[in-house]
């Protein structure tokens, strides 16, 4: 039997023609800001170089790493927030539950995503960073696609930039956390506007996408009901979105891959934008 190869994919011939990428994940770091709601990132060095020394001098060190799946730049599981009992698709999330493990909604059933990205850079509309609190609403980003000339469709990832994300690497972690000054992003009506252009999925570069009020936190996140529960869009947080927008880059290849955890309500992340040089 001949066996012919497959010829080279277009992809493929994209890359060697040269692609940028732009890494939109936060360092995972000991300390690092995070909802108070999680485990927190741990990471620690059982075995250390020179503890176990082999015949031929060689030696090896490795890590032991805990931490909650909502730490550092993460997606969202359809399992991870419910309404009034049901999880998206009205499933009951009690039942769900049980045995600790989400079989059906859990993020072992998120797929590798290799969409269309677009980045909805609010602060450029505004001409400053959204204010503490400040609602993203639905006119902002109507202006922003305006601007950008990048309009949202149907499978696409809606990359929404407030440009809170510089606090990340504050020195006073709880500045990005904003539970006494607000965390801006979009609200309901924000929601909605990305659930009518049937998004895949929908981040941000705050701590949980959405807007949150001063000296709330996260005692309420209509957002997450409207886009998880509602319309089972994937929301990843805690994203790194300033290089895309110092470089203008507002339409993407967008590459993600969350760990195939069974039953886990959400997974760490490492967001890629691609796009072709020159």
């Amino acid at each position: 039997m001949t066996i012919t190869a497959r010829p080279a994919d277009r992809l493929l011939d994209a890359v060697r023609g040269g692609a940028q990428i732009y890494d939109l994940g936060r360092l995972l770091t000991i300390g690092m800001p995070q909802s108070p709601n999680h485990p927190p990132f741990w990471l620690s060095m059982p075995r250390r170089h020179g503890d176990g020394v082999r015949a031929d001098g060689g030696s090896a060190a490795n890590d032991l790493l805990v931490m909650g799946t909502h730490v550092g730049t993460h997606v969202d599981a359809l399992a991870h927030v419910s309404h009034e009992g049901r999880l998206y698709g009205g499933a009951d999330a009690a039942d769900a539950q049980v045995g600790g493990r989400f079989a059906d909604l859990g993020v072992h059933t998120v797929a590798p995503m290799l969409r269309r990205g677009v980045l909805l850079d609010v602060p450029a509309v505004l001409g400053e960073d959204c204010p503490p609190g400040y609602e993203i609403t639905p006119a902002d980003l109507d202006a922003a696609v305006r601007r950008q000339g990048t309009p949202v469709g149907p499978g696409d990832v809606a990359l929404v930039r407030s440009g809170w994300g510089r606090l990340f690497d504050h020195e006073d972690r709880t500045r990005y956390v904003g539970f006494e000054s607000g965390v801006p992003g979009v609200s309901t009506a924000g929601a909605q506007w990305l659930a009518a252009r049937e998004v895949h999925a929908a981040g941000a570069d705050t701590i949980a996408f959405e807007r949150l009020r001063p000296g709330e936190g996260h005692a309420s996140l209509p957002a997450h009901r409207v886009l998880i529960v509602e319309h089972g869009v994937y929301l990843v947080e805690a994203m790194a979105l300033d290089e895309l927008a110092r470089d203008e880059v507002y339409e993407f290849t967008f590459i993600m891959a969350p760990l195939p955890i069974f039953g886990a309500t959400g997974s760490p992340v490492r967001p890629l934008a691609v796009v072709a040089r020159g």
